[in-house]
């Protein structure tokens, strides 16, 4: 809490206290922002007339900073023109309160604002782990919310329409249902940004679908902005509670809504960013980064799935090896074997069913796990691989190409509690006796 006035800090204190949250009071924007970087608290509350700095500087200053800017900052204060909610929502404020401050609404945006950042931390940590390891995109520029999609769910037309002009001069695309099927219909089958529910609409009851919204898989996460009669105070509480983000106020304020729409879909965008990064971190975790086939790592969690499952069908693990693949990286060079395990690795995926896995599993060796098959089904499958490798010219050099082939290792089984490492042992054993025989050859375990 940020207030140069004693007093004010005290009373809300005493409320937050009462609700069991643990809080900390600053008399300046300085102090606030050392304390918030020091202290990593999941709310501010911060007054706008305050010596020194006033509030909207030192909003600014913490949207600015990467080590606060996601905590959520509520303006407090006795200045209650448009242009005043205008201008703290311009420079980062996840809402404004005006005083004498309603204990009950602010108790319900607490709760909202905190249950959403808690989120938003689960995915940051998760994301800052990713760009650790170097498998994350580095932090982007917010993101402009031209093109973004929205649905207005409103049955009265000179309001819909006027909430669609608004969000247009903002470059939204809005959509529109005029009651609660409508909504559900659309909103599965369109992937939206941000949805504004009307709590006026009369057939229907609002939260009733701001709930369902939230429990749909398609909406759960989408941002759910709520436009209300300011008389419909408990109706507004009772919807943070079902997980709305954000509310206007009619009649709208056009600048406000703008804003406050453009700053909810840009937290979308926010977190639709940080599941693209944990994505593609779990995808480079997984996958080898020279041919994109499975990595060792996931084979093995593949294998142990498959073996523990029930009922039990036949499973084939396939070893295969590139033949004197040492030769062609001393007489071509490194960058001419990567290309022919590439081209191994394609022809090895273009080859076998949708549900069978390829694997790098290290060096010039690959593997292969073909499920819900027999034993000669497997070999004949090792063989076919078998072939096509043999068949491939890699161009080594421009002009020249080099002759591959490869040696293949099959195990199966269709017992239970047959251990991975067991069934990958077999294939290996099978691979050094193709090996053995002169290459180029498929062998089936005893």
């Amino acid at each position: 809490m940020v207030d140069d006035v004693p007093a004010n800090t005290r009373l809300l204190e005493a409320r937050l206290s009462a609700d069991y949250y643990q809080t900390k009071a600053a008399a300046d924007g300085f102090t606030a922002i050392g304390l918030a970087r020091t202290w990593q608290p999941d709310l501010i509350l911060l007054d706008i007339m305050m010596p020194g700095m006033d509030g909207y500087e030192c909003c600014r200053r913490l949207k600015d900073d990467p080590a606060t800017l996601h905590i959520p900052v509520v303006m407090v204060t006795a200045l209650g023109e448009p242009e005043e909610r205008l201008k703290g929502l311009d420079v980062g404020a996840d809402d404004f309160l005006t005083k004498p401050v309603d204990l009950d609404t602010l108790s319900a945006r607490v709760r909202s604002l905190i249950r959403l950042k808690r989120l938003l931390d689960e995915w940051r940590a998760r994301g800052e782990t990713a760009r650790a390891l170097g498998l994350g995109n580095d932090r982007q520029a917010p993101p402009s919310v031209a093109g973004a999609r929205a649905l207005v769910v409103d049955d009265w037309d000179i309001s819909a329409e006027e909430v669609q002009e608004i969000l247009g001069e903002e470059g939204i695309i809005a959509g529109r249902a005029r009651s609660e099927a409508e909504a559900l219909q659309l909103s599965s089958a369109v992937p939206f940004d941000l949805i504004l529910l009307n709590l006026t609409i009369a057939d229907d009851d609002p939260l009733r679908l701001a709930s369902m919204l939230r429990a749909a898989d398609a909406t759960h996460s989408v941002p759910l902005l709520l436009i209300a009669e300011a008389a419909e105070r408990e109706r507004l509480h009772r919807a943070f509670d079902l997980g709305a983000s954000d509310w206007v106020t009619q009649p709208v304020d056009r600048n406000e809504l703008r804003v406050r729409a453009r700053n909810q879909i840009r937290r979308k965008f926010y977190q639709d960013r940080l599941r693209a990064d944990l994505g593609h971190a779990l995808s480079m975790a997984l996958t080898d980064p020279l041919t994109g086939l499975y990595n060792q790592r996931y084979l093995m969690r593949h294998l142990r799935g498959l073996l523990a499952a029930s009922p039990r069908t036949g499973i084939a693990v396939l070893m295969i090896d590139v033949d004197h693949f040492k030769q062609v990286n001393d007489e071509y060079g490194h960058e001419a074997g990567d290309r022919a395990l590439c081209a191994i690795a394609a022809t090895l995926r273009s080859n076998t069913r949708v549900f069978d896995s390829i694997a790098r599993y290290g060096g010039e060796e690959f593997a292969a796990i073909l499920p819900g098959t027999t034993a000669a089904e497997a070999q004949a499958v090792a063989e076919r691989l078998r072939a096509a490798v043999a068949a491939l010219r890699v161009e080594a050099q421009p002009g020249q190409a080099c002759d591959l082939t490869v040696s293949v290792g099959v195990a199966f089984t269709d017992k239970d509690d047959v251990a991975p490492e067991a069934l990958l042992r077999e294939a290996d054993r099978a691979l050094y006796e193709a090996k053995r025989a002169g290459r180029n050859q498929v062998r089936l375990a005893a």
